[in-house]
């Protein structure tokens, strides 16, 4: 895929997104001094360039009950076996996130669970019986501080 420039108007764009992805079109092209089918035209361009690759809701988890955030390093005993590892981790709904990272551990993983009896299942009945899975370790999130889209630049 060729790399796609993006100009001013593309970087207001995506701020008014990032921050509110139901902003009208209309109130976006007044912001920007342009019509609204060049807004429209534009985001579908930013689409198709995989620079935008969707839109969606966030949903607090706290709101479903799931009370605690945990983050889990792991350790693979075989590199070769990363494929096979992610595989079976997709298939467990409270993994939320999953980053292939340097350090100590291969693997981060973001879970949410209902409370820390769960995630002591969770870990114990599940990820830590993958095959491959060497070891874990677990960090509770006492907090969140920051929540947030990536930053874009807003001229």
């Amino acid at each position: 895929m060729a790399t796609y420039h993006i100009d001013q108007v593309d970087q207001k764009i995506l701020s008014f997104l990032v921050n509110n992805a139901r902003m009208p079109f209309l109130e976006i092209a007044r912001e920007c001094g342009v019509s609204g089918a060049a807004i429209h035209q534009r985001v579908k361009r930013l689409e198709k360039n995989g620079v935008i690759t969707g839109s969606r809701l966030m949903v607090k988890p706290q709101a479903l009950g799931l009370n605690v955030c945990a983050f889990i390093s792991i350790n693979i005993s075989e590199a070769d076996k990363y494929n096979e590892v992610i595989a079976n981790l997709k298939k467990i709904p409270e993994v939320v996130e999953c980053h292939f990272v340097t350090g100590k551990a291969a693997l981060l993983l973001k879970v949410y669970c209902l409370d820390n009896d769960h995630l002591m299942e969770i870990l114990l009945n599940t990820i830590q019986n993958i095959p491959h899975i060497q070891s874990t370790e677990t960090m509770i999130s006492l907090d969140q501080s920051i929540e947030r889209q990536v930053w874009v630049k807003n001229y």
